[in-house]
């Protein structure tokens, strides 16, 4: 299902755990989404497992055209030097880029210095940003409310558009910075925790209530979300909004033609 051949727009989920417990245990996997939009392949959050993931899905990492980090987390950027050598053929074949907070390429940085030559370029994400690459544009509209500097995206692509909301706490202008067609929430809680900067089931509900996709995709789950059985939770979610609410699975491939009408 998540082969690149089924579409030239597809967003393969290669995991879908969320937060240390998740990962650590491997209760699903963890590795990130490939994006492949009208010729143009991403790589967004590398998280552990993300090698293996793609080699499973018979992905090809040297087709990639760049590497995004929302943040610098090791659950989003674990396996974010192995992806590099993949794309880049061990460093013979000097090619795509690499998006990431400044945060994650300074003072501890997740990208090994040796590997910043392989790259055809780095680009710095900050607030209010645009940013294109391929067939392939997007923004980071606001930074996020997280330990570690964070950005979501919004994507524009095969004429459609959609969203990857990150790590966060719920804000006020959190849901209004991500209009478009589909969502992708990162849905961490079942309730919002004091402390714990991560969006809850319940986060996930307001935000779609009031921005209205015609698709939202939840993701990178919690043990708490995991042991509800995440795709109750969906079913739930889609009766409560009258919106199609689908809850990832490992090597889910969404096709962009499913918003079409």
């Amino acid at each position: 299902m998540g082969s690149e051949s089924q579409s030239v727009n597809t967003i393969t989920f290669l995991g879908t755990a969320g937060a240390r417990f998740m990962v650590t245990k491997q209760l699903s996997a963890s590795g990130g989404l490939w994006l492949n939009l009208d010729g143009t392949q991403i790589l967004v959050d590398p998280g552990p497992g993300s090698v293996v993931q793609y080699a499973k899905r018979k992905l090809d990492a040297e087709k990639l055209n760049a590497i995004i980090l929302s943040h610098r987390h090791l659950d989003h950027s674990g396996d974010v030097n192995i992806m590099i050598e993949a794309m880049t053929q061990g460093g013979f074949k000097k090619h795509g880029w690499l998006f990431a907070p400044a945060d994650a390429l300074e003072g501890e940085p997740v990208v090994f210095s040796y590997l910043k030559g392989y790259l055809g370029g780095i680009e710095i994400l900050r607030a209010g940003k645009a940013y294109s690459i391929g067939n392939v544009s997007f923004t980071t509209p606001v930074r996020h409310v997280h330990p570690v500097e964070t950005y979501g995206m919004v994507f524009k692509a095969a004429g459609h558009t959609f969203s990857y909301i990150a790590d966060s706490r719920y804000f006020d202008s959190l849901d209004h910075s991500y209009a478009s067609e589909l969502l992708i929430i990162n849905v961490v809680l079942m309730e919002a925790l004091p402390h714990v900067d991560h969006l809850s089931v319940t986060d996930a509900e307001r935000i779609i209530s009031e921005l209205k996709p015609k698709v939202a995709i939840l993701t990178h789950f919690g043990t708490g979300v995991w042991r509800a059985k995440p795709w109750e939770i969906a079913q739930n979610l889609s009766q409560q909004t009258g919106i199609n609410v689908i809850a990832a699975w490992d090597g889910m491939s969404f096709d962009l033609s499913q918003l079409d009408g």
